[in-house]
């Protein structure tokens, strides 16, 4: 383990999106997981997330956890990063376990590493809004080094489809201390929440590794103990991955949300984004009102040097074609 104290990203590409499924389902009757969707004909939610990172971190510092059954999806998606940066879980087994397995990846190259976590299946209106307020989050880390920082976004609606952060005390400008967390009110429930001062829940978060696999230790110590072993002992690539394989074939389905978050919220903090056009696709739902409150029109048709790429699965021409079947 080397010391170096840099600040890395980390896009979760792991899920099966399942709650999408009536959507990514592609001509062949095969579901594609959302993160390897266009949302309009351009590029993947994936892609984009990984653009995302560069804009925070530098490109040998941006990572991507990804499942091995996706491997048909993200192996042509992968090749501008580092092959070590692409960290593949045998199987989903929840966020909380993949967080768990990108931490102990970075820590093994630095181990005094921050870590930034962005989900791959958000849409970003303006880019450098969000990225600003991320990047000085981060910068702040250092201030508050006991503590993990979850990003806020401004609601322009009572939206009940996501979740909200009640922030308490100030501890500077624009970060608070964290209150309560709230899943999915009911839309009057929002409107009281907005009222109270509360924010969208981006469930981008950021913290010092060491502080994260603490909290982590603290809620699922078998875990841990299991998964650092696995990976202290195994330093051959083909060693580790089965070792990897045979936990993972007992590892029970953890979500960060849960098990980690729920009941620790002392320990979290609220940075702040402005409105800043942020949607999470989470629901068909959501996709639609997305796609309507934002006004796509159709992508640009690709110029003939480009027609050698993957055609990715257009959520929005979904969301027109099960439109004209209702």
């Amino acid at each position: 383990m080397s010391a170096r104290g840099g600040t890395w990203a980390v896009v979760l590409a792991a899920g099966d999106g399942t709650r999408l499924s009536t959507l990514t389902t592609d001509e062949r009757g095969e579901v594609v997981p959302k993160q390897f969707c266009s949302l309009n004909g351009g590029r993947t939610l994936l892609q984009q997330t990984l653009q995302r990172a560069r804009r925070i971190v530098p490109r040998a510092q941006v990572c991507v956890i990804v499942a091995r059954k996706h491997e048909l999806h993200w192996r042509h998606l992968l090749r501008s990063l580092l092959a070590k940066n692409v960290i593949v879980q045998p199987r989903n087994c929840g966020t909380a376990n993949g967080v768990l397995l990108c931490l102990l990846h970075i820590l093994e190259r630095d181990s005094l590493a921050r870590i930034l976590f962005l989900p791959a299946d958000h849409y970003v209106r303006d880019e450098a809004l969000l990225a600003e307020t991320v990047r000085t989050a981060t910068t702040l880390l250092n201030r508050d080094r006991d503590s993990v920082t979850l990003v806020g976004i401004e609601p322009d609606a009572a939206d009940p489809d996501v979740g909200y952060i009640v922030p308490g005390d100030p501890i500077d400008g624009h970060t608070c201390r964290v209150t309560q967390f709230v899943e999915k009110p009911s839309a009057a429930a929002a409107r009281d929440l907005i009222s109270l001062g509360a924010v969208w829940n981006s469930f981008i978060f950021m913290a010092h590794a060491q502080t994260l696999l603490a909290l982590t230790r603290g809620r699922m110590p078998q875990i841990v103990a299991e998964m650092t072993a696995v990976l202290a002992w195994h330093r051959h690539h083909d060693e580790r991955s089965r070792a990897l394989d045979a936990l993972y074939e007992r590892l029970p389905m953890m979500d960060f949300s849960r098990a980690i978050v729920q009941g620790a919220e002392s320990l979290f903090r609220v940075r702040t984004a402005p409105a800043c056009g942020w949607a999470d696709l989470g629901t068909p739902q959501r996709v639609a009102r997305t796609l309507q409150r934002l006004q796509f029109v159709p992508a640009p048709k690709p110029r003939l040097a480009s027609l050698r790429l993957p055609a990715y699965l257009n959520l929005a021409k979904n969301v027109e074609r099960l439109s004209a079947q209702t």
